[in-house]
């Protein structure tokens, strides 16, 4: 059996058509809402696709955060190499207009999270504020900063405290993912919900053997 494909060779592609082929095959890609503080008080907000957890123990989370077309640092960045402390929030459908509003390009100084009209809580273990509305908020640390190009950094972060809706969590540590309603993210100008989700068991290699193959089966909200 044979299948056309396209082909590309990466090494004669610009930066731009990597780029768009990268974020159209990579989906849906979960979106951080970071929030960071300058070292003069300053509070930003800005949203990032280019983020997962890569980690549990210790517990890490990456971002890739893009740098300016001049080549300087975006606030986000600036503010967490000054002051070592951000604060990662999960895009539900219900913040989407306002994570909407944080991506506008706001010159310096201006707090985008008033701009929106998010409502935030002091963190516990960072400077950086949490946006109360975030269904869940990851306080982190800076933990390394790697400088892989011209364009880009990746920024990791160790988690420290977090905050969760009380209806998205049970009592052993389960979260609810039809409660969580999060956003991802496509190519382009492109979203995608999380309401169409089963679950999939993995098999063990017995039940491989014996032909019995794991059926999907719908996800039920549970109760808190």
């Amino acid at each position: 059996m044979t299948r056309d494909v396209t082909t590309f060779d990466f090494g004669a592609l610009s930066p731009r058509e990597r780029y768009k082929l990268l974020i159209g095959a990579v989906i849906p890609r979960p979106i951080a809402l970071v929030t960071t503080i300058s070292k003069d008080g300053i509070a930003n907000a800005a949203p990032f696709s280019f983020f997962n957890c890569l980690s549990a123990d210790p517990a890490i989370l990456a971002l890739g955060v893009e740098y300016r077309p001049t080549g300087a640092q975006k606030d986000t960045g600036r503010n967490i190499r000054e002051t070592l402390g951000f604060t990662i929030h999960i895009v539900s459908d219900a913040i989407l207009e306002a994570m909407n509003v944080c991506a506008v390009p706001f010159e310096p100084g201006i707090d985008e999270m008033r701009e929106a009209g998010l409502a935030t809580a002091p963190g516990v273990k960072v400077a950086a504020p949490r946006i109360i509305d975030a269904p869940v908020a990851f306080e982190c640390r800076h933990h390394t900063t790697l400088g892989i190009g011209n364009s880009r950094e990746i920024i990791l972060g160790e988690v420290v405290y977090a905050h969760f809706h009380a209806n998205l969590v049970n009592a052993n540590h389960h979260v609810d993912p039809v409660a969580l309603d999060a956003i991802g993210r496509l190519g382009g100008q492109g979203y995608s919900l999380t309401r169409e989700i089963f679950d999939l068991s993995t098999m063990s290699l017995a039940e491989w053997r014996a032909g019995d193959i794991a059926q999907r089966k719908p996800v039920v909200p549970f109760d808190v």
